[in-house]
């Protein structure tokens, strides 16, 4: 039987399936099923960025620590998305699907389970005390003569902080549940866009893949509308009496509810895996019933028929054993044009990961906005620009037929300018805050060179203070001090809010303008002129993150479409599994080692070790994060600019149009070479799921 018999029956067969009505070929369900698990998918993942500061404080870790447990999730989609993209393109890629959403959403509930098992959190020493007492009337004043031992570490702290010890590693189980749900999210990327892209109609692959990234936006924004209510409500909330609860969301030894939000995605998680349990195989087209009832006349060109042989030879191969694994790897990683493309995607990558993962402790570092306040303005604000930027890239794509050269110009245009709006965030760094014994004398009159071993002044060096201590308040004179202690405070409110202290020694330094020489809790608030700053920080942002996301669907296609189409799914799971492994998993960490450089003062954990950071160096972790941020930004500009010269190499001069179905366009001595295998073909039949 030759080539045409053989695919006429095949024909056939399937223009009889697409008699059915159109709602039963399952595409209009798989999509929809699919676009719920994306927005799952990045729900799960926003949840984590933004909750990252909280847990942060929680368990009283570093950010370099921090970032290993967000890290972790990479580390647990590096597992197995090798494996899964490759097998899983030949098993129920629908099912799989599914069983990975139920196992992400299960990893996500863990996360939370920590939570339930830890005691009430406590801001400060005073509260491990007798925390079913006031607080407020603990707190350490300066109280000359005496050796006050409440304002230092009582013996049944030290005692209760070696009982509590291991809570100081009840992180380990965010991680853990953390890596279970990168688990479960490995087969939706990889298998869901290669389904879709098998079974979409002629020429709408670029425009389906940007409308379900853009659909995948509403996951971030219900995440940061979530992660800003949570981060409102006290950790311990319904457990502990919140009149005793002194401190703000704006202080930064505050904690949110951050537990609760991943309850929920855990659960959404869950009931999207439900719809792929119900969703067939394979699809039937109407792609494949064009190409089919073509061949029932004979497929009219050279190429129609090599196309067809090479794809069914292929499959006939790889199926039959191991090395066929090993020898798609090596045409994959052996093909410049798609080495470039992922080596310039990872260092873009890797920069939005270090900027989404600290963003929110760079804001409030940076301009003193909480972590609600930055929930709602990434959610509001920068959101929707990036679904927009995303849309409105693939729909100019598919509307202008882009060729190889024109998707590799067109990502490269977006990398500039979106590059050129990033310089702008240097000019929008904020001065140091004026703290005394950290970036000024406890006199509060002199700048220091160093926040190291600070000496006391004699406004407060006959106060018996506990220095560790972190009890921020707001001087008359615009200074924060470190506690009221060490600024030489007497006298306070007691329990009445807001919470004053009188009699502020260090105070009378500053300036006889200073008449009360008192004090309100808290840290004294940035400068008009660092608030307009963030002003414009916010709508810079705007057009660096359209831009950004204007290119991405561009970047996606210059990833697989430069392989052959058998090897789609092969090369978006490599793709992806290299973007975690040398993107995901050490960005996040050495971003955190970089900002802990900048710390001026750590807390004191339960067991009397470095505990999370209080404040930072406010320049220094700009001019670093940043920093580090343009570095990769420029380095992967540098990429994309000898990407677009490759492929000018390969494409310009040719006829060699974009394919919806990453077709490779080959030579006429290939063409000859498949028609005398043709002649070779065996009659067997094919599964009926071959992919062009």
């Amino acid at each position: 039987m030759d080539l045409n018999q053989h695919l006429n029956k095949t024909a056939e067969a399937e223009l009889s399936k697409q008699r059915k009505p159109i709602c039963c070929n399952g595409f209009k369900m798989f999509m929809a099923a699919l676009s719920l698990s994306f927005i799952c998918k990045a729900l799960g993942g926003v949840i984590m960025k933004s909750s990252i500061i909280q847990i942060e404080r929680r368990f009283e870790i570093s950010s370099s620590t921090a970032g290993l447990i967000d890290g972790s999730f990479e580390i647990g989609n590096l597992l197995v998305i090798v494996f899964v993209s490759y097998f899983g393109s030949r098993l129920h890629r629908p099912k799989i699907i599914g069983i990975g959403c139920f196992i992400m959403g299960t990893g996500t509930i863990l996360t939370a389970l920590p939570h339930f098992f830890m005691g009430h959190y406590k801001y400060s020493k005073e509260t491990h005390i007798n925390p079913s007492v006031n607080s407020t009337s603990s707190l350490p004043t300066c109280m000359p003569n005496q050796d006050v031992l409440l304002n230092r570490t009582s013996p049944e702290i030290v005692e209760k902080g070696y009982e509590k010890e291991s809570e100081s590693y009840m992180w380990i189980f965010v991680l853990m549940g953390n890596m279970l749900r990168g688990i479960g999210e490995t087969p939706i990327g990889p298998l869901g866009i290669s389904y879709l892209d098998d079974f979409a109609e002629e020429g709408h692959s670029s425009f389906y893949l940007g409308t379900l990234n853009a659909v995948a936006m509403i996951g971030p924004i219900i995440g940061f509308v979530m992660g800003s209510l949570v981060s409102k409500m006290y950790v311990d909330i319904g457990y502990v009496d919140l009149s005793t609860i002194r401190i703000t969301p704006k202080d930064s030894r505050w904690v949110g509810a951050w537990w609760l939000s991943f309850i929920i995605a855990g659960l959404l998680a869950i009931l999207s895996s439900i719809p792929f349990f119900f969703l067939p195989k394979s699809l039937d087209k109407p792609q494949k019933e064009r190409r089919a009832s073509g061949s029932l006349y004979g497929l009219k060109t050279k190429e129609e028929r090599s196309q067809m042989v090479n794809v069914i030879n292929h499959k006939q191969n790889v199926n039959e054993n191991m090395p066929g694994f090993f020898q798609s790897l090596k045409t994959i990683l052996t093909n410049q044009l798609y080495v470039l493309a992922l080596l310039a995607t990872l260092l873009h990558i890797s920069s939005f990961i270090g900027h989404i993962t600290y963003i929110f402790k760079y804001l409030e570092q940076q301009y003193s906005q909480s972590a609600s306040e930055t929930n709602v303005l990434l959610g509001v604000l920068s959101l929707p620009t990036i679904a927009a930027g995303i849309f409105t890239g693939g729909y100019i794509i598919k509307r202008f037929k882009f060729t190889m050269v024109g998707i590799a110009k067109f990502s490269l245009f977006n990398v500039v300018i979106s590059f050129i709006f990033f310089l702008s965030d240097f000019l929008l760094i904020c001065e140091n805050k004026s703290v005394a014994g950290l970036t000024l004398t406890y006199d509060g009159n002199s700048p220091l060179e160093s926040h190291i071993n600070v000496p006391l002044s004699y406004c407060n060096s006959d106060c018996n203070c506990d220095e560790n201590q972190w009890e921020p308040i707001c001087g008359d004179n615009g200074i924060t001090y470190i506690s009221p202690c060490l600024a030489g405070c007497k006298s306070s409110s007691g329990t009445k809010k807001p919470i004053v202290f009188y009699n502020c020694s260090c105070l009378e330094e500053t300036g006889p303008w200073n008449r009360n020489n008192s004090a309100h809790l808290g840290e004294c608030p940035r400068s008009d002129q660092c608030k307009k700053k963030f002003y414009i920080y916010t709508s810079l942002h705007v057009f660096t993150n359209f831009f950004a996301s204007f290119g991405s669907t561009a970047n996606i296609l210059m990833v697989f479409k430069n392989v052959p189409p058998e090897l789609k799914s092969l090369a978006v799971g490599l793709h992806s599994l290299t973007i975690r492994s040398l993107g995901g998993i050490p960005t996040p960490i050495y971003f955190g080692a970089l900002i802990d450089r900048a710390c001026l003062k750590w807390s004191v954990n339960n067991s009397g070790k470095q505990g999370a950071c209080r404040i930072y160096d406010s320049v220094l972790y700009g001019y670093s994060f940043l920093g580090l941020m343009g570095i990769l930004k420029f380095s992967a500009l540098l990429l994309f600019c000898a990407l677009l010269v490759t492929v000018k190499k390969k494409y310009q001069g040719k006829d060699a149009k974009t394919s919806e179905n990453g077709n490779e366009f080959m030579n006429e001595a290939n063409i000859e070479s498949l028609d005398k295998a043709e002649q070779l073909l065996p009659s067997n039949k094919t599964d009926g799921e071959t992919r062009i």
